[in-house]
């Protein structure tokens, strides 16, 4: 139960001012969708399941129950606690949705339309609703109905086959990339069906229906693995594990070096390996012909990444990278929180932006991401963290919704909220 007003908050600024999300949906891909609008502007209306909220507030809970994950992806949003199996909490949703621009959920295909929110009833509150519908396998197929992680669609949609070393089994990113990557294709479908608002708003006879954006967890995988499929109709060839280098792409990969710290080394256009080789004192590479483009060095992928492998186990990082850099070559050090947490870089583009975070009895600073991508006149740091379960559903319910504070307390009572 929210206790008392909501906290007064800066405005929101930027590109998406005035645009209005409501979410509904939890763990990570639509509410990263929605931390994307947030952090350009819209107002985020987060709507979460009464007493504990989004599981996603349980995840890396690493001290005193406070999740950063949580935190991070939930910033810059306002928390309205909804019983969405309730009609009261259907009928306050669809208020809330006739409100909006843009509702974001990421549920099993049909559980909006038992909850009596699907398309159609959202549709007829509000017409011009655009809806971002994230799930394991789409909206239609064979599979729609099966329930979908985005470590299920990164093995359905190709990745996690390719990734790892090849003696051993197939691994995933220490992130969730599948969630992450249906999140932004998200985005970029509502903004898509806003722009296209936009420009026809003046045009009386352009039809002004609900628009649906389907983004599937394992598509949104699938579409950035570039050539995997055509490389089998073409050539027959399953694209199999090679640890941490690209087929065909020669040299590149990651490194170890004298000091046991390691290097990812890009040298595979052109001039870059020319000049590459000449750096580590391999010119008689540098000017053999028959390295002279990809499928050369490919041809010889094995001898290239033996010498660099011992140029690098020869070398302490610092001097490698040194040495690289100045040359041209793309490489950087394998990095690890503690390292970022570090680095000038990082602190000088705003991407560690410090935010006072409430963990057990004690207020503390911790760095969040800052804000990606970089626009002039945008704020690169977050306005607030995650905010608490429902902390502003009093406050929305009012101004959005038209509720009493009669009916308040009655909802409170009831747990419908």
């Amino acid at each position: 139960m929210a206790a008392g007003p909501a906290p007064i908050r800066p405005d929101g600024q930027g590109p998406l001012a005035g645009v209005r999300i409501l979410e509904l949906g939890s763990f990570i891909a639509a509410p990263f969708a929605g931390k994307i609008f947030a952090e350009f502007g819209a107002e985020v209306i987060k709507v979460e399941r009464p007493g504990d909220g989004d599981e996603l507030r349980g995840w890396r809970a690493l001290r005193e129950g406070t999740s950063m994950m949580f935190r991070t992806i939930g910033r810059n949003k306002r928390s309205v606690t909804l019983d969405l199996r309730t009609a009261e909490g259907q009928s306050l949703a669809t208020r809330l949705a006739a409100e909006c621009d843009v509702v974001l959920e990421n549920f099993r295909p049909g559980t909006l339309e038992r909850w009596n929110l699907g398309p159609e009833d959202l549709k007829a509150v509000n017409p011009e609703l655009i809806m971002v519908r994230i799930s394991g396998y789409g909206q239609t197929g064979p599979y729609r109905e099966l329930a979908g992680f985005g470590g299920v669609a990164e093995a359905f949609g190709g990745l996690r086959y390719i990734t790892g070393r090849p003696d051993e089994e197939s691994c995933r990113a220490a992130a969730s990339l599948g969630d992450v990557l249906a999140g932004m294709y998200g985005v970029m479908g509502a903004l898509m069906m806003l722009l296209r608002r936009a420009r026809t708003a003046s045009q009386p006879d352009e039809p002004r229906d609900l628009d649906v954006v389907d983004v599937a967890l394992y598509e949104s995988v699938f579409s950035v693995l570039d050539s995997l499929v055509p490389d089998y109709d073409a050539y027959g060839v399953v694209r199999e594990r090679s640890g941490g280098k690209l087929p065909g792409v020669v040299p590149s990969g990651a490194y170890e070096c004298k000091d046991g710290s390691s290097i990812v080394i890009g040298g595979n256009a052109n001039g870059v390996f020319t000049r590459m080789m000449h750096a580590i004192g391999r010119s008689d590479l540098a000017l053999c012909p028959t390295l002279q483009d990809g499928p050369g060095r490919a041809a010889r992928a094995e001898e290239l990444d033996k010498i660099i492998t011992e140029w690098a186990a020869a070398t302490d990082m610092p001097d490698a990278l040194e040495l690289l850099q100045r040359a041209g070559v793309p490489a950087g050090s394998v990095m690890n929180a503690a390292q970022i947490s570090a680095d000038p870089h990082y602190a000088a583009r705003g991407m560690l932006q410090p935010m006072a975070v409430q963990i057990g009895d004690a207020v503390e600073q911790v760095r969040f991401p800052g804000v990606v991508p970089k626009i002039a006149g945008v704020p690169a740091a977050p306005r607030w963290v995650g905010p608490e379960v429902g902390e502003d559903t009093d406050a929305v319910l009012r101004e959005f919704a038209g509720v009493t504070a009669e009916e308040l307390t009655a909802l409170h009572a009831n747990g419908v909220i």
